[in-house]
């Protein structure tokens, strides 16, 4: 059985204000600008410049409007206008006709007031600008078009070039391909007919494009080198027949297939390591997008005083537009009822609102950024003087929240995409945030000092014979952090470290 019933409850919700400030918090310095322009489209009200410039304007060139109007009331002529203006018996034709509804329409609301984001703030991705160039199946189509083929082969060819990946690899089988011609272009092909053009495709540059797996990839590369040459004879060996002990590095293994020391072997691996297991993505670097980065703070150290500050580019010059100020007194100060100036009147003080919304988001996040950077400056000194990353301390979210007074919330999205620049490079903000980690004296240590010891562990190893996850768990015990072999497993992953074997030379 339904039953209706009121209640009363409690609850917090974010106003669009408060909306648009956390969105705002988020967008790194390289988006600000554009997300900027995006709302002066929107909000006409919203202008950019200071407001001594548009003062100074204003002197320099007089408001034409107002001049006519003082013109009018000299002449006498302010009432005819007062009662052309009010005649009922006028056009009303062009009265009706002009409507302010027409020009209130859904796209001039706020974006903040109609979008919905439910993706976190990692998740988002800005746009950078992209490179002009050439594209990588530009580059295959050109070397098609100067090729002697009947048109049914071009055909072929076009429809294998559109079907390469990134990568330069052909991932679709050969049916699908015919079956692609039949549908798609109306070309009849046999498998055949579609292998001999795909043999074509694979004499093209760069060496490798066309392949349809990782070995087949290598041995188009390997085939095109001098086969004299006792090296590149191995390593077609090695590629051909044993690909997987490779792909495994049992260098033993190879060793005793090929029948060779391990001088002859290392110089097969090292051909083989030469070759381009991506020959479509270094043929495409011409259209691939390339991302500034913008530091959002600049730390300086002025005499071992550190000095932060603001990119420029964080702190815009708006202001409220004059005319749709004016325009609002003035329909202040009409008495008339009549619904186009009410309706004209509302429209003009919802824009001039949400200008006033925006420019107070913009102050405040200037403010939360600089008071949160000061916050982790402080917090991370001794880093920021020397740059050594040893001497970083452990830091979380809530620590700076605790700090500035803020919720951890803000604090995440005020370290995401930022970026700061120091003396000692370009780095990203919450990159700094780290847990913590006790030493055998109590001492407790930042885990990227932990990271930084194993990163180095890594490098100065014995390549022949590369530490094990075990090993490296040993020697930092032996440096005085405790810390397990499985913490170690996931440093090293997050390091991209491969695992010991990977790591093996010959």
């Amino acid at each position: 059985m339904l039953k209706q019933g009121l209640q009363q409850r409690l609850l917090q919700r974010l106003s669009p204000q408060q909306i648009q400030l956390m969105k705002l918090l988020q967008v790194p310095t390289a988006a600000l600008e554009q997300r900027i322009k995006e709302e002066m489209e929107l909000n006409p009200a919203l202008e950019e410049g200071s407001e001594e410039e548009a003062e100074e304007l204003e002197e320099e060139f007089p408001d034409d409007l107002a001049f006519e109007e003082e013109q009018k009331k000299e002449e006498g002529e302010e009432n005819d206008f007062e009662q052309d203006f009010e005649d009922d018996s006028g056009d009303d034709q062009r009265k009706e006709d002009f409507e302010i509804d027409d020009y209130i329409q859904d796209d001039d609301v706020p974006y903040y007031k109609t979008s919905v984001n439910n993706t976190s703030p990692d998740d988002e991705r800005y746009e950078a600008p992209v490179i002009s160039g050439s594209s990588f199946q530009d580059q295959l189509k050109s070397q098609l078009g100067i090729l002697e083929l009947d048109e049914k082969q071009h055909q072929i060819g076009l429809q294998l070039i559109g079907s390469l990946d990134d990568d330069g690899y052909l991932r679709r089988d050969i049916d699908s391909v015919v079956d692609d011609l039949a549908f798609s272009q109306n070309v009849t092909a046999t498998q055949e007919e579609v292998l001999l053009v795909l043999k074509i495709i694979q004499t093209f540059d760069p060496a490798g494009v066309g392949a349809r797996d990782l070995q087949e990839c290598l041995m188009l590369q390997l085939q095109r080198k001098d086969d004299s040459d006792p090296a590149i004879r191995n390593a077609l060996k090695i590629v051909g027949d044993y690909i997987d002990e490779f792909s495994k590095k049992h260098y033993e293994k190879l060793a005793g297939h090929l029948a060779v020391d391990d001088e002859g072997l290392k110089e097969a691996v090292g051909e083989i390591l030469k070759l381009n297991p991506r020959p479509g993505s270094t043929a495409a670097t011409d259209t691939r997008t390339s991302e500034a980065v913008i530091p959002d703070f600049i730390i300086s150290n002025e005499e071992g005083k550190l000095d932060l500050s603001l990119n420029s580019k964080n702190a815009p010059e708006l202001r409220l537009s004059r005319t749709y100020t004016e325009m609002l007194a003035d329909y202040a100060k009409d008495k008339s009822n009549k619904k186009t100036n009410k309706d004209a009147f509302v429209f003009v003080k919802q824009k001039l609102d949400s200008a006033k919304w925006f420019i107070d988001a913009i102050r405040q996040r200037q403010a939360t950024l600089l008071t949160t950077m000061t916050a982790i400056m402080n917090y991370q000194k001794e880093y920021f003087l020397e740059g050594d990353e040893k001497l970083l301390k452990p830091m979380i979210l809530k620590d700076i929240a605790d700090i500035v007074g803020m919720d951890i919330s803000t604090i995440s999205r005020v370290a995401n995409s930022k970026y700061v620049q120091t003396p000692f490079g370009t780095f990203l903000l919450k990159t700094f945030f780290s847990e913590s980690l006790t030493t055998e004296s109590g001492e407790e240590v930042s885990s990227r000092e932990v990271k930084k010891i194993l990163s180095d562990a890594v490098a100065e190893e014995d390549k022949r014979n590369p530490l094990p996850d075990d090993q490296l768990a040993r020697l930092l015990n032996e440096k005085g952090y405790n810390i397990a072999r499985r913490t170690i497993a996931k440093y090293r992953e997050m390091l991209n470290i491969p695992v010991a074997r990977l790591r093996k030379e010959i």
